[in-house]
């Protein structure tokens, strides 16, 4: 509510702005159209924000994934457990998301986000290459898994040293690049 109220004040001091720039500008037409994106720019920040939360709610609808032991994959194996409806990701994105993690060979989970009961948020040019490659195309209010190859994981170190890794994904935003 408070922040709803903010973007108000916010949309209004632009108007107003753009109505004293009008003013000493020789064209109403200009100070109409900046105007108007304006607005549209503040509607848009309050559109993401809403579809973040509307994203984290239908993930947490779904809950923790059960993660079991998979077949050791040769190359990247992605699927798609629930097709998203929002923005998609692009190469050089930062991602929020809801994950579970194991080892492939054992199911054992070794990681996840919703043991700590918030999701994480990282750039894509940050973490494995697998999750990088991985997410790409993803797009928000999905659910992803991820059967990654050690050698596009943590290789011969991290949680699960030379094992493949699996990795169930909600994501819930997305900022690109």
């Amino acid at each position: 509510m408070r922040s709803t109220r903010l973007n108000r004040v916010l949309v209004g001091v632009a108007a107003a702005t753009v109505l004293v720039a009008g003013a000493c500008s020789s064209s109403d037409d200009d100070a109409t159209k900046t105007d108007t994106q304006s607005q549209a720019e503040s509607g848009n920040e309050s559109a993401a924000s809403g579809d973040a939360q509307k994203f984290a709610a239908e993930a947490e609808k779904r809950g923790e994934p059960e993660l079991s032991k998979a077949e050791i994959p040769t190359e990247l194996k992605i699927t798609d457990d629930v097709v998203g409806t929002g923005k998609e990701v692009k190469e050089g994105a930062t991602v929020t998301v809801q994950y579970s993690g194991a080892a492939a060979s054992t199911g054992e989970v070794f990681d996840s986000s919703w043991s700590r009961g918030q999701p994480a948020t990282f750039p894509l040019d940050g973490v494995i290459e697998g999750w990088s490659k991985g997410l790409l195309g993803m797009k928000e209010g999905g659910r992803r898994t991820l059967v990654i190859p050690a050698e596009l994981a943590y290789g011969n170190g991290g949680p699960a040293p030379g094992d493949a890794l699996v990795f169930v994904v909600d994501l819930i935003s997305v900022t690109n690049g």
